[in-house]
């Protein structure tokens, strides 16, 4: 059986939660590895995931998450929708430039 394995880094800009992880991770940068293998019996080529981890590096360990792509990105989606919600309540508040 033919398969790929991609490694991608994802960004997080506030602590998050994943089904899947131990509690809130913080925000930062993670390597997310996807395991794909390829459809057999097509007359083109297709994959299909098998796999997700989100991958947690601190000195001396690394450590492997199964996570459910879905839920990655419905993670991401939520921590742009938090800094956007943030920075217009900062500019909210913020004086007009004609006033300082």
């Amino acid at each position: 059986m033919n398969s790929r394995t991609t490694t991608t880094v994802v960004a997080f800009a506030h602590p998050f939660e994943l089904a899947g992880c131990p509690g809130a991770l913080p925000a930062g940068q993670y390597p997310v590895i996807a395991e794909d293998e390829l459809i057999q019996s097509l007359s083109f080529e297709a994959y299909r995931r098998t796999a997700t981890f989100l991958v947690k590096e601190s000195p001396g360990l690394t450590k492997f998450f199964p996570i459910r792509q879905e839920d990655l990105d419905r993670a991401l989606v939520e921590d742009r929708a938090l800094s956007e919600r943030i920075h217009d309540s900062v500019a909210a508040l913020s004086p007009p430039e004609d006033e300082l």
